[in-house]
């Protein structure tokens, strides 16, 4: 089985009819089912879908802080948890208030994120804290290193988060709704930070968000994510159809059961339209 720095010939993470469903819930109605999907090495992979529509969970399945019911994922050839440890991942969480008020410098955050196995009592060894000022400096963020993390702007915390994470070394780089609280000229700004990683490390980036904006952007391909995969498709291919068909439960909770009348006659969906035939299930 490969280590973080052995070469791969395999997908960056590969889903193989991936279910999960919390306790409580019975199984009648899983978080997520049935998600089959490669994420290809050196991609920028978009994951676009409503709220509740398990894009979180999909994340903590991918980082092994939760296990499948059924099916398996393999990041870097490992079982999640493993990757998690070798710091074959990196990633980007929501931004938290929490994180904000910690009374901590922006070279000690990103300094966590290098640490990774060393005692917190010792020093980051040389090569480790040249980590962080490369970190720093591939996002624009050197001239932060003293500043407080709590008194950063929403974008200038993003690219002190995202340091935190390729501090660390990693192959992949998962991103929790990154431009969330981020105005429009910096979701611009950031869309360019992420093209410029991308070109720079050739790591395979996957972004998860309810955002189209901020999917379309910057990503390659975009898998279409509402408890089932709807389609992954590059971004010129968000029809409509595959909107309104990820989206519908989020119209639902405001309109009640309302069918958006988004794709061909032909393959309504809806057999009480009588305009053609139900439409299959599964990906596109």
């Amino acid at each position: 089985m490969p280590s973080a720095a052995t070469p791969f010939a395999g997908p960056a993470i590969e889903y193989r009819g991936v279910s999960f469903a919390y306790p409580g819930s019975g199984g009648s109605r899983p978080a997520l089912e049935g998600i089959t999907l490669d994420v290809r090495q050196g991609e920028r992979l978009g994951i676009l879908g409503p709220n509740g529509g398990g894009k979180t969970t999909l994340l903590r399945l991918t980082l092994g802080l939760l296990t499948p019911q059924s099916g398996s994922i393999r990041v870097w050839g490992m079982p999640p948890e493993r990757a998690r440890r070798e710091g074959v991942i990196g990633y980007v969480p929501q931004r938290l208030e929490a994180e904000m008020a910690f009374p901590v410098s922006v070279r000690q955050v990103v300094a966590m994120g290098a640490g990774r196995g060393v005692a917190p009592w010792r020093a980051l060894p040389r090569e480790r804290a040249g980590r962080v000022d490369r970190s720093l400096a591939l996002v624009g963020a050197s001239d932060l290193g003293d500043h407080p993390a709590g008194k950063l702007s929403g974008g200038q915390m993003q690219r002190v988060m995202i340091a935190r994470a390729l501090a660390a070394g990693p192959r992949i780089l998962l991103m929790d709704e990154p431009t969330v609280g981020i105005d429009p000229a910096g979701q611009q700004r950031f869309a360019g930070l992420v093209r410029d990683l991308h070109r720079e490390l050739g790591l395979t980036i996957v972004t998860v968000s309810h955002d189209l904006r901020a999917i379309a952007a910057g990503c390659d391909r975009v898998a279409c994510l509402s408890r089932t995969l709807h389609s992954h498709v590059a971004p010129e291919g968000l029809t409509p159809a595959v909107l309104a068909e990820v989206f519908r439960h989020d119209v639902a909770a405001i309109f009640g059961d309302l069918h958006v009348h988004a794709h061909p006659a032909a393959a309504c969906p809806d057999p009480s339209h009588g305009e053609g035939p139900a439409r299959q299930g599964g990906p596109a």
